[in-house]
């Protein structure tokens, strides 16, 4: 093994990888051969060091399988080229990226050092890792239990059997504190630097603060009507219908609109026209080895039919007796919400009228305790269900979740709303369950896990300040900040953060029309929520791997059913009011015709509309059909070529 220190010239530390204390010499000695063996011998091209025991700031008691991973800049931009990174070419447009043709692209100067930025280069290195491949080995050595076979993923083997704990980019201390200063050290009214978060962290978390910036804008001229409607109206309930209707435009504008904005991040960040690349299996998947019909290679083969068994025959029924068990709560609080109303009209006082809020506060602490202990659930049966590609595993995942968060928090109020008629009730536990809920979540958010890691770190703080004293402004030594790092809480993605936006979203498409400040308090989270996730993602969380995203995936189609649940249900409310049933006062039957006639108009013109507007704005996609059409001709050339170079024999 490599017993150089990690302070080395001419070597700059990427990515970490942290081997088990006791994972066997023959194992680390190997993985390190093939991680340094060249592409043309299976291995991933790349640069190892060790820190060892004799480094800075690294003792005996810490553990010795710490390592470094480099790379030279060649084999960077060897590595752009086989992902198909997209960078910007000197005439403006977005081409992938060639080796060959390396010097007609903007920006790259001399032997490419900065061409690519710092996210992009760990997600490459993390690519070579990924695909590093068995050969001939049977198992891993000295590590019989660990089996291989050819084709086998060596890292996802490696994890599997806990001889490698982790591996994680490191964080570029100087990039950081600029982005911090610029992002949320400073509190200002101005955008997000997206490009910069781009840079740092990656697109796809890039294009979750672009979303949660858009969404708290586009929120703006709901939460400015919003206010005076709540002034001026807050005690004539039935005054409503005008917000209902603007509610149904808004959520059908605000989402097409911004896959429009979406597009054009994406195309700005090379990822709109990137091609996928082809999804290996899942780390968790298994089954009877055999040989993929696609690729030739061996790997786990698990029969379609039992995994739909899994989903039908447990899946869906426990979901099932889940949103049953959702339901028995809700009828508790409504029987505790009755208690408390019966008990003020009898005693009506101070102490008893607030005891009318107590139901909708501990139901609301209830739900969101059901939705952490139902998540748990759904992840086990989604992994039990034996998945094999990562995003079929996410969609799984997400339906689950999603059908029973919207049932958990919205029941009530479907219920509130249309059984019990009450607008009253109905805009009291709104305006209970959105703040009590906004609350718990800054709490879970921001507050314990800053407090868990402060707990969870205390004596290596103490010892990086001690080191920090005697550095003066100097930064602390690599050996420290990787110490740091690696006992950081890993980010999980951006799963929760957009399940918070959708429930959200939820909340002021449904039914803000009869509590008008939901918007306003969604905006105000939405504001807390922007500062209190960048200082998560710069402080408290291990940096991520860039996740090279084109838009914001299947959530996108969540919002999309949300906004036609939305329609549905502001619908049923104008129908309900006041206002216009006194245009039908003797036929019922005659206003729900009307009702549901508007509200299919009004979904046949929200589709039309999803059609209409284009999802890509029109410059974009005259850029994207020259590039189509510059491949198609560079691909036709190559094909002349190799036609005139073949000889021919004479007769």
């Amino acid at each position: 093994m490599m017993e150089s220190g990690p302070d080395s010239p001419g070597f700059t530390p990427l990515v970490v990888l942290e081997l088990a204390p006791n994972a066997k010499e023959e194992a680390i000695a190997w993985l390190l051969t093939r991680i340094r063996d060249g592409e043309q011998d299976g291995g991933a091209g790349l640069l190892v060091q060790q820190m060892t025991p004799g480094s800075e700031g690294l003792q005996e008691k810490d553990n010795p399988n710490m390592f470094l991973v480099g790379s030279s800049w060649q084999r960077l931009l060897s590595g752009a080229e086989d992902l198909g990174l997209f960078k910007e070419f000197n005439d403006g447009s977005m081409k992938a990226f060639t080796f060959t043709n390396r010097h007609n692209f903007k920006n790259f100067h001399g032997d490419g050092d900065g061409f690519l930025s710092m996210a992009e280069c760990q997600y490459i290195i993390k690519h070579e890792l990924d695909t590093l491949r068995a050969k001939e080995e049977v198992n891993v050595p000295g590590c019989p239990q660990a089996k291989l076979y050819p084709g086998k993923s060596i890292v996802r083997r490696l994890q599997s059997k806990g001889i490698l704990v982790q591996v994680f980019p490191l964080h570029d201390s100087e990039e950081l504190k600029r982005l911090s200063f610029s992002w949320y050290k400073k509190i200002k009214l101005s955008f997000q630097p997206l490009d910069d978060i781009r840079n740092y962290f990656g697109e796809g978390l890039s294009l979750y603060f672009g979303f949660l910036e858009y969404f708290t804008l586009a929120l703006m001229p709901m939460a400015l009507i919003g206010v005076p409607y709540y002034l001026f109206d807050w005690e004539d309930y039935d005054k409503y219908v005008l917000f209902a209707v603007f509610n149904l435009v808004w959520c059908t504008v605000i989402l097409e609109v911004w896959k429009r904005t979406s597009a054009s991040l994406a195309y700005s960040w090379g990822t709109l026209s990137r091609k996928k690349a082809f999804e290996e299996p899942r780390p968790g998947f298994h089954g009877v080895l055999g040989f993929n019909p696609v690729t030739g290679r061996q790997e786990p083969l698990y029969p379609n039919f039992q995994r739909q068994l899994r989903v039908y025959l447990v899946s869906v029924p426990f979901v099932l007796l889940c949103l049953y068990a959702s339901l028995y709560v809700m009828m508790v609080y409504f029987l505790a919400e009755g208690w408390a109303l019966d008990l003020h009209d009898r005693q009506p006082g101070f102490w008893t009228g607030v005891l009318l809020f107590i139901p909708s506060v501990l139901y609301a602490v209830v739900i969101e305790a059901l939705n952490l202990l139902y998540r748990y659930a759904a992840e086990f049966l989604t992994e039990w269900e034996n998945h094999r590609l990562e995003s079929t595993y996410q969609n799984h995942l997400v339906l689950k979740v999603l059908v029973f968060n919207f049932f958990n928090c919205f029941a009530s109020l479907f219920y509130i709303a249309f059984v019990m008629n009450d607008m009253v009730l109905l805009r009291q536990s709104l305006a209970t369950l959105l703040i009590t809920s906004q609350i718990l979540n800054q709490i879970m958010e921001a507050f314990l896990p800053y407090w868990f890691q402060r707990r969870r770190n205390k004596k290596m703080h103490r010892r990086a300040q001690k080191h920090q004293k005697s550095l003066g402004d100097r930064e602390l030594p690599l050996v420290e900040q990787i110490k740091l790092e690696a006992d950081m809480s890993a980010y999980l993605g951006t799963f929760d953060d957009y399940l918070e936006l959708f429930l959200l979203f939820g909340y002021v498409s449904l039914f803000s029309c009869v509590y008008p400040l939901a918007a306003v308090l969604v905006v105000l989270n939405n504001l807390t929520e922007v500062y209190s996730d960048a200082f998560k993602m710069c402080q408290v969380f291990k940096r991520p791997f860039s996740d090279p995203a084109s838009d914001i995936g299947v959530w996108q189609l969540a919002f999309e059913a949300m906004s036609v649940i939305a329609v549905v249900t502001n619908c049923a409310l104008i129908g309900m009011s006041p206002q216009v049933q006194a245009y039908f006062p003797e036929s019922e039957t005659q206003l729900i015709l009307w009702v549901v006639t508007i509200e299919h108009c009004l979904l046949a013109l929200k589709f039309i509309l999803t059609f209409v507007i284009p999802d890509v704005p029109k410059p974009i996609q005259i850029k994207l059909a020259r590039l189509e059409f510059e491949s198609l001709e560079a691909l036709k050339k190559r094909k002349t070529l190799g036609a005139t170079s073949v000889p021919t024999t004479d007769p």
